[in-house]
């Protein structure tokens, strides 16, 4: 291995280090834009990268707060050095972070490698370390479109991994129907027709907006189409969306009362024949279980890291729960796997998968039998 390819190597971070990373950075804010952000993506010449740093170093002589001034310059300064360091840029490109807490004086500069190709060219100093362009790649790959369409309503929904995410809300004003009778009835019931196929279309357009573009990128794996009467089985079989997402559709229509985030949350709970809400319908399932034992006091589960280790290796662990939110993941998956136990991981999204990080330390066992205690 060449030098340059052995500095890569120690730059490149895995996807789980890079959520490990993004959960750190997103911890740092300062009151004025201090907090240096830098992709370059590859093939990028370090020299030009290095020229664009030492004019702005050069131009922070204009900033009027002393504070900021020197926070600036220490950012900037910190990314010069390390760059400094490389020939060239690495083949997936590269990312720094690079500032100060202006209260404690605590300082951050990370410099690394993704897992993917970094897209842009971006540069700036914010009030928060500019993330957005990592976040995509520490999510799910594979996500489910879910929309909930009523007559004069309709939520445009996803399901990412076990993440739900309202991603717009829509809503018109469609009349009821009128007692006039004879023809000014019918006159009535077809300007009202005509009213609900124009919000369906207006739907089908904000649903391609949204869904085509990870469709392109190979993401969108199907969608769910659901809703509380008869309009989403009409805006099925009317084909208002785009071909391509219409054969995306799921043949099972689901019933549910509600639009928003507890539309969705129902949604996920009946739709069975969608194998990324199955896995959401298993963590919730996972966590009732959980505290159904812990409701009755049946001795059926343990919690607590160095607890649920020693009942693992024990083999009395039927099904291991870990929060997605804590570090050792991976770790807990293979130890869990190695003695034969189910791998439960409760994503963020779900109902009460805070309450089981904060309470539980996002680590629980629940056991093929009681422990026998002396």
């Amino acid at each position: 291995m060449t030098t340059t390819e052995s500095i890569e190597a120690k730059l490149t971070v895995t996807r789980r280090e890079l959520a490990k990373l993004l959960r750190e950075l997103k911890k740092w804010s300062a009151p004025a834009t201090v907090l240096l952000s830098l992709y370059i993506p590859p093939g990028r010449p370090l020299s030009d990268v290095m020229q664009l740093l030492r004019q702005e170093y050069s131009i922070t002589d204009n900033i009027k707060l002393k504070q900021t001034k020197q926070a600036v310059k220490r950012a900037l300064a910190a990314a010069m050095d390390r760059l400094q360091m490389l020939q060239k840029v690495p083949s997936n490109g590269l990312v720094l972070f690079c500032g100060e807490n202006m209260e404690t004086k605590d300082f951050i500069c990370l410099m690394f490698s993704p897992p993917e190709k970094v897209p842009v060219f971006y540069y700036r100093t914010d009030k928060r370390f500019i993330t957005d362009f990592l976040e995509e790649m520490v999510e799910d790959k594979d996500v489910i479109g879910i929309l909930i369409i009523e007559r004069d309503q309709a939520t445009i929904g996803l399901l990412k991994g076990g993440k739900l995410e309202v991603i717009e809300e829509i809503d018109d004003y469609i009349p009821g129907k009128h007692k006039m009778g004879g023809q000014s009835q019918r006159r009535f019931d077809r300007i009202i027709e005509q009213m609900v196929e124009n919000f369906f279309k207006r739907v089908a357009e904000h649903a391609a907006r949204h869904y085509l573009p990870l469709l392109d990128k190979g993401r969108l794996k199907g969608i769910v189409v659901a809703g509380p009467g008869y309009a989403k089985i009409d805006f099925v079989k009317g084909k208002y969306l785009d071909y391509r997402l219409q054969n995306l559709i799921s043949r099972q229509l689901i019933d549910v009362a509600y639009q928003g985030d507890q539309g969705l949350k129902e949604v996920v709970m009946k739709a069975e024949d969608v194998v990324q809400a199955q896995m959401y319908r298993d963590a919730v399932k996972a966590l009732e279980e959980f505290k159904m034992h812990l409701a009755k006091n049946t001795g059926m589960v343990v919690y607590g890291d160095k607890e649920v280790k020693e009942a693992l290796e024990m083999g009395m662990i039927k099904t291991l729960l870990v929060h997605d939110d804590r570090d050792d993941v991976e770790d807990w998956k293979e130890i869990a796997q190695s003695y034969g136990a189910q791998v439960i991981v409760i994503p963020s999204g779900i109902p009460e998968a805070e309450w089981f990080k904060n309470v539980f330390g996002g680590i629980a066992g629940i056991l093929r039998y009681r422990i026998t205690r002396r």
